[in-house]
């Protein structure tokens, strides 16, 4: 099983879900669970131990986003696009995937867990220009994974299995 396939089972990623995250909207809301994470923990230095109940939140936000929103009308657009190449990177371990695919992904999911340990120390330290630099470089490069699942998508779609997902 394959580290995605791990997430996506955490999220609650079946069939029907992963469709549901194939909506744009679950997708563009998506990048806003790490601003409301770092206000969350942030908020501590305002709410004592009130802070619990937007970091709860927020963590319930980050749950829920993938699985909230209606199955998409349709996925023959970039978002959506991103979700599906997702899934067909998440399945690589059976369908295996075009070589100039293989190595990328894994780099840019690196480099933005990289940004996210400056957020963590950033938030941590109460310091903002870490918590923003490793924001930036964290989103930076998550939305250039995506893309990059957007090509594998497409590299990938003639496959019966994946052709179905695009309506």
């Amino acid at each position: 099983m394959t580290l995605e396939q791990r997430i996506a089972a955490a999220f609650r990623l079946n069939d029907d879900n992963w469709m549901r995250h194939a909506n744009p909207k679950s997708v563009w809301s998506r990048f806003t669970v790490l601003p409301i994470l770092i206000v969350a923990f942030w908020s501590r230095i305002w709410l004592g131990w009130w802070a619990l109940l937007p970091i709860v939140l927020a963590i319930a936000w980050m749950f829920l986003n993938p699985v909230v929103f209606p199955k998409a009308s349709s996925t023959d657009n970039w978002a959506s696009k991103a979700v599906l190449g997702e899934r067909v990177w998440a399945n690589r371990h059976r369908v295996p995937v075009p070589d100039h695919q293989k190595k990328l992904p894994n780099v840019l999911n690196a480099a933005s867990a990289l940004g996210m340990v400056v957020v963590i120390w950033g938030v941590v330290m109460l310091s903002m220009w870490p918590t923003i630099t490793g924001a930036i470089v964290g989103v930076t490069f998550k939305l250039w994974y995506v893309d990059r699942m957007v090509w594998l998508y497409e590299d990938m779609r003639h496959l019966p299995e994946y052709g179905k997902w695009l309506y």
